[in-house]
């Protein structure tokens, strides 16, 4: 059996093109029927056009991105590769359940434009993909992934920037603005960005982002930083390394002003209702006991 997710697109796409033109086919057949029936073939044709052909065919963009969110769904242990369907939507969390791949203990999965932890989510993604496929077509996997993304770069570095930029907007899109995947966002120059699963969230989780992911990010800020400022005042690589450290310190400001801002909710202890649905749930963890909201989320 194929280990190269190509192939196993070319195996979708011929089942979903042959669901696709045996249904046509039938409401073509279908509707000659009724034109018989009732004399109307003077006014009406059988054929059906694609776009109103009620199954899809395969798209390759749409696919992949699918992969991507079901990787993140087996993070997140939403989803698990030991059993089939949804596995985990609220209630106790139970972690023997998943063997094959293990998802994050926290619920958070951290977001950087770098390869700052061997924890975030691209590298977490890219171990998945080699759990699942095998190491051995790994590369060739990713190349394939990375394909059907935007921007230059290697497979890492397009799978880095499609989780900084665009994963959340197209989750969003997919939830239709009710997303079972929160982003804590600083802001638009990226100092700062995680994911968590709402049906994971609990009291501690906002304080937790905060302690163990904000502030380790700002400790690894100052570092990048020292370094950059290394290089400058040994004149190796300049001008690349203080276009990055004016970079890093926009980075910083915006973590350190973001954190803030997220220290009175962590305080806060926020406790949310899975009943109450994701737009009351969603601002409620943004608003403090006295009514102020402070906007820690991206927006939706």
């Amino acid at each position: 059996m194929s280990k190269l997710i190509a192939d196993k697109f070319n195996e979708w796409e011929n089942e979903c093109n042959n669901r696709f033109n045996t249904l046509k086919a039938n409401e073509e057949e279908l509707n000659k029927i009724f034109i018989d029936i009732y004399g109307l073939q003077d006014e009406l044709t059988p054929e059906v056009e694609d776009k109103d052909v009620t199954v899809r065919k395969a798209d390759l963009t749409r696919e992949i991105k699918s992969l991507i969110s079901y990787g993140v769904g087996c993070m997140f242990g939403r989803y698990s590769l030991d059993e089939e369907g949804l596995v985990y939507a609220g209630g106790d969390f139970d972690l023997p359940r998943y063997k094959t791949c293990i998802p994050t203990e926290d619920n958070v999965l951290l977001i950087t434009d770098d390869d700052y932890t061997t924890d975030d989510i691209t590298t977490r993604f890219i171990e998945f993909v080699k759990v699942v496929y095998g190491e051995e077509t790994l590369q060739e996997n990713l190349e394939f992934i990375a394909s059907v993304l935007s921007g230059k770069g290697s497979p890492k570095e397009k799978l880095r920037r499609y989780f900084l930029k665009d994963f959340y907007k197209d989750h969003i899109k997919i939830y239709q603005k009710r997303p079972i995947y929160w982003l804590y966002d600083a802001g638009k120059s990226d100092g700062f960005k995680a994911l968590i699963y709402m049906h994971r969230y609990n009291l501690d989780t906002t304080g937790r982002v905060r302690v163990d992911y904000l502030h380790q990010l700002q400790r690894v800020y100052y570092r990048e930083m020292e370094r950059m400022q290394e290089n400058v005042d040994n004149n190796f690589e300049v001008a690349k390394s203080q276009k990055r450290l004016e970079k890093l310190a926009k980075q910083l400001k915006e973590a350190k002003d973001y954190d803030e801002k997220i220290a009175y909710l962590a305080l806060a202890r926020i406790e949310i209702d899975l009943d109450d649905g994701v737009k009351v749930n969603y601002q409620k963890v943004q608003t403090s006991p006295d009514g102020k909201v402070f906007n820690i989320l991206g927006k939706i």
